[in-house]
């Protein structure tokens, strides 16, 4: 169910990280069109989910890496058309959830009405901001951000946030574009600020020490990391 908090304004294929001071953000754009309550959320589907994406192509394997475990709580960060939300539902079963977070009412508004459809009463939603997941502080065992990292205007702030959230021990999961010259499109060097150096530093820099990594995919990197203390 969708739960509003009144500070929130979504990505997943989307989400960010504070549009209370957009001006501070490097790229203060970068999520406005997910924000518009004019937002056509059935569009996006067409666009995440076909065959021409490797992210849609390959989710069952990527779902398979992930090495989610039943009564597991999963928080999809930047869920957008909600792709993955019944892959985990089945993984984590009934005495687990998925909560599917993003800063798009209307991406949520999709989700829960496709999870009502096919009856999946294990999935949540979560509207969050540019700045934080909003989820409450060690209440997710799983954090997932498959092609949305990229997203985040505020990623200190953000992936502080999703280290709070995570109980100890905890794993983020990162599917991100490769940003390799001579090798990944125009399109990607101009939409992805950074490639998965940058991107890992970050990410270790909030708390969290890689530990496994996957190179099936063509055009995205998956590394997985664990939640450690904050340096």
């Amino acid at each position: 169910m969708n739960k509003p908090n009144p500070l929130c304004l979504a990505l997943s294929l989307l989400m960010g990280a504070g549009v209370a001071s957009a001006a501070d953000s490097p790229r203060p754009d970068l999520n406005r069109q997910f924000l518009s309550p004019a937002l056509d959320a059935g569009q996006w589907v067409e666009r995440f989910e076909n065959e021409g994406r490797e992210i849609y192509h390959q989710r069952e394997d990527i779902v398979r890496v992930a090495g989610i475990e039943p009564g597991m709580t999963v928080a999809d960060v930047g869920a957008g058309s909600g792709l993955f939300e019944p892959l985990f539902a089945r993984e984590v079963g009934p005495e687990g959830g998925v909560i599917a977070v993003d800063i798009a009412p209307k991406f949520l508004e999709l989700i829960s009405s496709r999870m009502k459809e096919q009856g999946l009463a294990n999935v949540s939603t979560v509207l969050c901001t540019e700045r934080s997941v909003e989820l409450p502080a060690e209440s997710v065992d799983f954090v997932f951000i498959c092609d949305t990292y990229h997203h985040f205007a505020h990623p200190e702030e953000s992936l502080g946030s999703i280290h709070s959230a995570l109980k100890p021990g905890g794993v983020l999961m990162l599917v991100e574009f490769k940003r390799i010259p001579g090798v990944s499109s125009d399109w990607t060097f101009n939409h992805v600020r950074a490639g998965q150096e940058v991107f890992s530093k970050e990410i270790e820099a909030a708390g969290f020490e890689p530990f496994e990594t996957h190179d099936f995919l063509q055009q995205n990197y998956i590394v997985k990391f664990r939640k450690v203390a904050k340096p």
